[in-house]
């Protein structure tokens, strides 16, 4: 059974395009990110599956069921973690943690402990005196303590220090390992290329590419450093060149033996050809994406 699944899924806002036929597959039990900048359509593609807005054309299933016709039932099975949390005032944290627990007619007190524990989070505290960091913890015990199928997060490290967003991460892949799907919505492309098994990339509410995070750095393309030159002159197709204190780096997607022989004649002390990372490998997609629509548009 496939965790989450949309079909020619598309949203209008007026006449402004949220997104656009968007056909999305997320297998049960798979570490998903989702990635793209601010405005891309990633809120919008998750307030659709959780019911909170309703789609203009298409259909969206999660565990195989319509999020219009089944949405108690799926949200029973569902942990959201907002982009920004928000809480009533006067509340202490165990307080928010009980109500949310509660609306799910569950006991969650040991695993909140838990969590709060791991997270270094004091239940005692109002939430008005929390800062961000804080407050994003208590939206992911909020997120986390009923165990559900399901992990929806939209941008969840926001406002983390560094410790405790390995310590999330840690967490995550354990309910991961124990049979969990994690949907995980960012722009932070490190996280993705660590945690995440499969991705897609999204831009202006389409999806440009959806495969496995390592399927997704075959672009044919090598990010080559360079010492002891300055340019490397008649070499294509090369881009994104980055100019260092002794020398240069670049992508190329040709062939090697054209990158050998242009070499050759310069004065280079030293080479390292390795792969992009995911960041140069989003902007290879974002670029190719942008080029398709300019020809599509002349």
């Amino acid at each position: 059974m496939e965790a989450i699944q949309t079909n020619h899924l598309t949203k209008y806002y007026g006449k402004t395009c949220g997104i656009a036929d968007m056909s999305l597959t997320v297998g049960e039990g798979d570490f998903f990110g989702f990635i793209g900048p601010n405005g891309a359509g990633k809120s919008t593609t998750i307030r659709i599956l959780l019911g909170l807005i309703t789609a203009s054309s298409g259909t969206a299933q999660i565990f195989g069921k319509d999020v219009g016709k089944h949405k108690r039932e799926i949200l029973s099975q569902v942990g959201y973690l907002p982009s920004e949390t928000m809480f009533y005032n006067g509340m202490r944290v165990k307080d928010v943690l009980r109500l949310s627990a509660d609306l799910r007619k569950m006991d969650c007190t040991q695993e909140a402990k838990k969590l709060c524990d791991r997270l270094e989070l004091d239940d005692s505290r109002k939430v008005e005196e929390l800062s961000l960091g804080n407050r994003k913890k208590v939206g992911i015990v909020c997120a986390m303590q009923h165990r559900p199928k399901l992990y929806i997060l939209d941008e969840p490290t926001s406002g983390l220090d560094p410790l405790m967003q390995r310590e999330f991460y840690a967490l995550l892949q354990e309910r991961n390992q124990a049979g969990a799907t994690v949907f995980l919505s960012s722009h932070i492309l490190s996280e993705v290329q660590r945690y995440c098994k499969h991705a897609a990339v999204i831009r202006k509410g389409r999806i440009l590419i959806c495969d496995s995070v390592e399927n997704l750095g075959h672009t044919g393309a090598k990010r080559v450093t360079l010492r002891g030159v300055e340019g490397v002159p008649g070499l294509e197709p090369v881009r994104d060149v980055k100019r260092t204190q002794d020398g240069i780096s670049f992508l190329y997607g040709g062939k090697p033996d054209r990158l050998l022989q242009a070499l050759s004649g310069l004065p280079v002390t030293d080479i390292t050809i390795g792969e992009p990372d995911l960041e140069e490998i989003f902007l290879h997609y974002y670029a190719k994406g942008e080029s398709e629509n300019d020809s599509v548009s002349t």
